[in-house]
């Protein structure tokens, strides 16, 4: 079995298993001391063997780092692209691939539950540079249809599972639609993660992760990543310059903790997604909860399309509160397992209020989220721990 070493992205990794990928592509043994893990390359600059003459292409670590290069090959691998980029920050990701594509008068479409941040980033900074968005309900082919403009949309964003309302997108659907109309189509697959959902596979152009998330794993890391097909060589090379240009790269310890988190993926989504499930099936129902959100319910409008288009539901869960914003604050502050904060997908749970969080920068827009709902990011503890821990918060409302 070949797999792909430093900077050979996932050429060759045909035949491996996704946890088999997850372990080994990237991490070639060192060859001088045989360490099963790489070394972390904590340098800024590169000796040239004379002016020019550089050691495996090194030369400042703005523009490479041995240790970013092997975590770009192992998410090149997992999401089936011909190459992958580490960025600080998934929205320094976002940004570096909007500035690429993008230019005043350009139009993106983005779907009415597009991560606040996301929104902010287009609507704010790259609409004060003249380029447009329209949002709309993703899951509506007609209504995508009417909103591309031709010849000026040029992004056609999509976020499955989306935050926080966790509505399920086609995506194969809407890539044939972006090919239709020459835009450029962008997964989020942050919910997801490569371990339960595969964008390029269903005709996805660029994925983007926040790798804080799942990827990492274990909330002690910050950064973002985004994957190309096959075909977009020559777009990975132009954000490649902007990312070099700009400097929003990930730094190597950040990228090795990033790499450690990625082995553990396939076994940690398991058990977040069989969690969070537990804790869906006990809320949908109760009578102080007017809405579960959740893909793996069947009553979710979207579990037939993610059971075709996911191999697992994950671990967030969003919930509406029958007693509205006061209700939803009550019970977001009334957990002790799940704990009160930003950011999802580390093994511990976290509780969150959008409106007043998270999504607190979209509040009067198209994707503002109703006060009334709950953000829930289900960890690996115990279920039964879990469990006692929102059947104790219900008792509070």
């Amino acid at each position: 079995m070949n797999l792909p070493e430093n900077g050979d992205h996932a050429q060759g990794a045909h035949g491996a298993g996704f946890d088999t990928l997850a372990i080994h592509a990237g991490q070639a043994v060192d060859p001088t001391t045989g360490a099963v893990i790489p070394p972390v390359y904590l340098t800024s600059t590169y000796v040239q063997d004379g002016i020019g003459g550089l050691r495996g292409g090194y030369e400042y670590s703005r523009g490479g780092n041995p240790t970013r290069t092997a975590l770009e090959t192992q998410l090149a691998a997992l999401e089936g692209g011909v190459r992958a980029l580490s960025f600080a920050s998934g929205l320094a990701a976002e940004d570096a691939l909007l500035r690429s594509v993008l230019a005043p008068g350009g139009h993106v479409i983005v779907g009415n539950d597009v991560y606040g941040g996301t929104h902010r980033l287009i609507r704010r900074v790259h609409g004060a540079w003249g380029v447009r968005h329209s949002t709309v309900d993703l899951g509506d082919l007609d209504a995508v249809r009417a909103a591309i403009e031709p010849g000026a949309t040029k992004v056609l964003w999509i976020e499955t599972p989306s935050n926080p309302l966790m509505k399920i997108t086609d995506v194969a659907a809407l890539a044939a639609l972006g090919r239709e109309a020459g835009a450029l189509v962008v997964v989020d697959n942050t919910f997801a993660s490569p371990a339960l959902q595969q964008p390029i596979a269903l005709g996805a152009d660029v994925v983007v992760h926040s790798t804080t998330k799942y990827l990492g794993g274990h909330s002690d890391v910050v950064g973002g990543a985004l994957v190309f097909a096959a075909g977009q060589e020559e777009l990975a090379e132009q954000v490649t310059f902007t990312q070099f240009a700009a400097g929003a790269v990930s730094g190597p310890f950040d990228a090795f903790l990033t790499t450690r988190g990625i082995k553990t993926l396939g076994i940690r989504m398991q058990r977040h997604s069989s969690n969070a499930l537990a804790i869906a099936q006990r809320l949908e129902g109760h009578a102080g909860i007017a809405q579960v959100f959740y893909p793996g319910l069947e009553s979710h409008p979207g579990h037939e399309l993610a059971a075709r288009q996911m191999s697992g539901f994950g671990g967030m869960i969003s919930i509406a509160l029958a007693g509205g914003g006061e209700a939803a604050r009550r019970f977001a502050e009334s957990t002790t397992l799940f704990q009160l904060a930003e950011s999802l997908g580390g093994v511990e749970s976290l509780v969150n209020h959008p409106w007043s969080m998270t999504h607190a920068s979209v509040r009067g827009t198209e994707a503002e989220v109703p006060e009334s709902i709950v953000r829930l990011s289900v960890g690996i503890e115990d279920p039964a721990d879990l469990l006692a821990d929102i059947d104790e918060a219900l008792a509070r409302l």
